[in-house]
Parts: structure tokens; sequence; C-alpha cells
């Protein structure tokens, strides 16, 4: 039972998922600073796109607005770090030479952390010009699009990691 290829996956991805999560829950989430520098570094960064495309915008510590509208907060949970912990998991539990691995990891969490910036604008702009969408924006279409992009990550891994793996025959 256990010899089989994806009982293996399955195996080491939960495996490695409980580890990051409880590392992530008994250290980095109660210390703080990993979540607070990542969403302070969301936030500067979504200011700058939505002030170029013309808003007037204000920011309060994890809060980004546009002025005259109540703001998004980004919160632990919503920069990204559980889905970079998830899409480690799935990469270091696939077959695969360590080293492709830690370059294909450093280019998914890059395009996760794009993903997320491009995720708080949208919701951003939602609340202001949309603001009866922002709730489904939020807990539907945005979340969605952003595992989506984890889960084609991952299978371009596959494909990628597939020509590194010596054939078993």
């Amino acid at each position: 039972m256990f010899k089989s290829p994806l009982v293996q996956f399955a195996l080491k991805a939960l495996g490695i998922f409980v580890a990051w999560y409880i590392l992530y829950e008994l250290w980095l989430l109660p210390d703080g600073r990993l979540d607070e520098w990542l969403s302070l570094n969301i936030i500067g960064n979504v200011s700058g796109i939505l002030q170029l495309f013309g808003y007037d915008i204000y920011t309060v510590n994890r809060i980004i607005g546009v002025n005259g509208f109540s703001g998004v907060e980004l919160v632990d949970g919503c920069n990204g770090i559980s889905a970079m912990g998830l899409f480690f998991g799935f990469i270091f539990a696939f077959p695969g030479a360590w080293k492709e691995k830690a370059y294909f990891s450093i280019f998914g969490v890059l395009i996760i952390y794009l993903i997320n910036i491009l995720r708080v604008v949208v919701l951003t702009v939602t609340k202001v010009e949309w603001p009866s969408l922002f709730d489904f924006t939020h807990d539907y279409s945005t979340t969605a699009i952003f595992y989506l992009i984890i889960f084609l990550m991952w299978v371009l891994w596959v494909k990628v990691s597939e020509t590194t793996i010596p054939s078993a025959s």
C-alpha cells in the first residue's frame, strides 16, 4: 500500500504541510514579524500600483484604501504565507532533483507573491468601484484564481520534473 507513488506523494506532502503548519502556528505566527513584514511589503506595492492608476491612496499599518472609502486590511492568512507553505509541500513531496526543486520553489514563491499583490489591488478597487461585489470577490473569485495558479504551477513542476527523474525501466 505505501509503495504506491501516489500514496508516497500524498504522505510526503501531508507531512511537509503538517510540519509547516506546526512551525507557522507555534513559532512564526505568534512571533508576528514575518507576517507583519510581508503584509506591509504587499501593502506598499499595492499602494504604488494604485497610485499609478490615479487612485488617492491611504495606508494605516496593514490597511490600504482609497480616500473617501473604507479600506482593505491584509490580515494574517491573507498575505500568502500559507499558500507558500502548501506550494513548498507539493514541490518537495514530488520526485525530482533537489536543485531544481529549490529553483522552482523560489520561482513559485515569487509568482505567489506577485499574484497576491494583484489580488489585493483587485480587492481594493472592487471595494471602491463595485462595493456590492467585494464579499464575493474576496471569498470566491480571487481565492479560486489564487489557488488555481498554485495548482497550475504544481502541474508545471510535474512536467518539468519528469525530465529530471530517471526512468524506472
